[in-house]
């Protein structure tokens, strides 16, 4: 991940509404939520949602897929991956022992088997 998208992500989450967007997708899981669910979870208007949506999808962070008449929007897992596997790749590379937590990749899902 090059180090221009990582600011951008971490930009984009620097702001508490679009945090707790985020979270709220990361939560619901691929299926996403609507942009009518989101509003009315998040209790603020529909421009505002649009403006916090925008960015983190400028981000990368979310996606959005249109299913007739209606905007669902997902966190990209992918993205969100790729972003905590940047900020630990270097852990303990100076020689220290890394605690487990710390492990690089340790966030990533397993592939489903075949």
């Amino acid at each position: 991940m090059e180090s221009t998208k990582v600011v951008q992500a971490l930009a984009s989450l620097a702001q508490v509404t679009r945090l707790e967007i985020y979270r709220l997708l990361v939560s619901r899981g691929p299926e996403g939520f609507s942009a009518g669910e989101l509003v009315e979870r998040l209790t603020i208007p529909g421009p505002t949602l649009s403006f916090h949506l925008k960015a983190l999808a400028n981000a990368e962070l979310i996606t959005a897929r249109k299913e007739s008449r209606f905007i669902y929007y997902a966190a990209n897992f992918s993205q969100m991956n790729e972003l905590v596997t940047y900020l630990t790749q270097n852990c303990c590379s100076l020689g220290a022992v890394c605690d487990p937590v710390c492990s690089p990749g340790k966030y990533l899902r397993p592939k489903k088997s075949a």
